[in-house]
């Protein structure tokens, strides 16, 4: 298929179509992360700009290191020493940086529908890398790349994503992507960060406070760390108490399938969502999935640009 969209927002507005473009896309990309040369001159002469307005360690690294792979020229932008703290708007600083030629902007923002705000009047490309509760695309698409690749398929699987559903933007990614590619779906976690609202995402998305239920059938595990930074106020007593009833300890993980995968998006909170044996264990596949989250990426930065059917391999 010929991808023509100019930049990546979310995956609640892609195809299936799509979305399996953009993974086969990207499995030719990770071909390119196993030579002795790691890089290909898709985007040479191009400048990407990581914007990211909230912290973060593995989406920016995972993100440059794309770009530079692509043969493109990096800029890291800082918002603590940027005139953002001046006062300077997120409009301001984005049409500055397009100013400066920008071609590329890969955008993390506090603010839900921030990339969204960006993509209207600029003329550069942007890519979400998380906005605020809603989206975080790549995400969402570097999950169902590691689990494709691990069980061959996505369609008829059963995925259980078990933790804060409410205030995570990966999990909204994840329900979208995997709903549309024929997954069933069970959210599970604290009755006050699982409302039963999220039933009506689509049909094959079920809501189950019962960890026992969650677990016993899943195909894959997703687990999500406590959002604290999102929450207006505590929505449980405690992480003791969170850990005792929804952690993911060696007792429930007794009761598992055998070849179920075991991901977390990170940063794990080992002895709270996920005790250390089992991160660190057999069916765990959190490592992967930062190897997986590059190729991605690139196939990402690659295919907004205008990239066209790819042969990599070889």
């Amino acid at each position: 298929m010929i991808w023509n969209r100019k930049h990546l927002l979310d995956l609640q507005s892609l195809s299936a179509e799509e979305i399996i473009h953009l993974l086969d896309t990207a499995r030719e990309f990770k071909a390119v992360g196993q030579r002795s040369i790691k890089k290909v001159p898709a985007l040479r002469g191009k400048t990407v700009v990581n914007l990211f307005v909230e912290p973060s360690t593995r989406t920016r690294i995972s993100f440059e290191l794309a770009a530079l792979r692509l043969s493109a020229d990096v800029i890291n932008f800082s918002a603590e020493a940027s005139s953002l703290r001046k006062g300077e708007t997120l409009k301001d600083t984005a049409r500055n940086l397009e100013a400066l030629n920008a071609d590329i902007i890969i955008l993390r923002h506090g603010a839900s529908g921030a990339p969204h705000f960006l993509a209207r009047f600029l003329g550069a490309h942007v890519l979400n890398a998380g906005d605020g509760a809603h989206e975080h695309p790549t995400q969402g698409l570097l999950d169902i790349f590691t689990i494709r690749e691990k069980k061959g398929r996505i369609d008829g699987l059963n995925v259980t994503i078990l933790g804060d559903i409410l205030y995570s933007r990966v999990a909204r990614s994840n329900i979208w992507a995997l709903t549309k590619l024929g997954a069933n779906v069970t959210l599970c976690g604290p009755p006050t960060l699982v409302p039963k609202l999220f039933e009506s995402f689509a049909p094959n998305v079920r809501v189950t406070w019962n960890i026992d239920e969650a677990l016993r059938d899943a195909d894959v595990i997703n687990l999500l760390r406590i959002q604290h930074e999102r929450q207006k106020a505590s929505m449980f007593p405690s992480t003791g108490e969170y850990a005792a009833l929804f952690g993911l300890n060696t007792d429930r993980m007794a009761k598992v399938k055998p070849d179920a995968l075991i991901m977390h998006p990170g940063p794990i909170n080992r002895g709270v969502e996920i005790a250390s044996s089992i991160a660190d264990g057999p069916q765990s596949v959190i490592l992967e999935q930062v190897t997986n989250g590059l190729a991605v990426r690139m196939a990402a930065l690659y295919l907004v640009n205008g990239g066209a059917s790819l042969q990599v391999t070889g």
